[in-house]
């Protein structure tokens, strides 16, 4: 599939920063005249958006893992339909605050679900689409935790053990794809960090036309 632009993306266990980091990134980015797409995951579409609602309601205490997994690539494929590939094939760079790792993590590594099974429906929902780089920021799953603040929603509120399990999910692909997923530690200084996730983006998107 061919594309102009650039597709990021930032994953990391709760609490770890991914929407801050990924906004500065963005600002940056578009003071050196790139043009960019900010979006999130669940999210990003009016679809999609409201499948985030039934995903992170905590009155949705029962929901199952198959449905959780199933409501996710609902709205990642809404997504990637809608927004994230037309902006790709314009040009753009695009930068995502959660993608398909985080679903092949949190339902698959901490919640049990085979890992084959998500990876085969995602690159159904995704158009074979994959970022050309993913930041990881890591963080102690407890530490992360805290960091969410005292209104959490349905996936915060899950046991320390699984958001464990999220991390150590998280460590596991960063191991297997060390090309594409960059680790970095969340708990440094916000410059420090947002830093280095410019440098290496300069070095990546040096070939796109702004």
């Amino acid at each position: 599939m061919a594309k102009k632009g650039k597709f990021i993306t930032f994953e990391g266990p709760e609490g770890s920063g991914k929407s801050t980091h990924s906004r500065l990134l963005c600002d940056f980015l578009r003071r050196k005249g790139f043009k960019v797409l900010h979006t999130r995951e669940p999210g990003g579409t009016k679809v999609s958006e409201k499948i985030r609602k039934v995903l992170l309601d905590p009155k949705n205490k029962d929901m199952g893992v198959v449905s959780e997994m199933l409501l996710y690539m609902a709205a990642r494929a809404q997504i990637v339909e809608e927004r994230i590939l037309p902006a790709l094939k314009k040009g753009k760079i695009v930068v995502c605050d959660r993608f398909a790792d985080a679903t092949l993590v949190y339902q698959g590594y901490a919640g049990g679900l085979d890992v084959k099974i998500i990876k085969d429906t995602g690159r159904l929902v995704t158009k074979g689409l994959s970022p050309s780089i993913t930041f990881l920021l890591d963080i102690d799953a407890k530490k992360g935790i805290l960091r969410s603040g005292r209104v959490r929603d349905r996936m915060e509120r899950k046991a320390l053990s699984y958001h464990k399990k999220v991390r150590k999910g998280y460590l596991t692909i960063a191991r297997k794809e060390p090309r594409r997923i960059k680790v970095l530690s969340a708990t440094g200084a916000i410059e420090e960090t947002q830093k280095e996730i410019r440098e290496i983006t300069l070095k990546l998107v040096k070939s796109v036309v702004r």
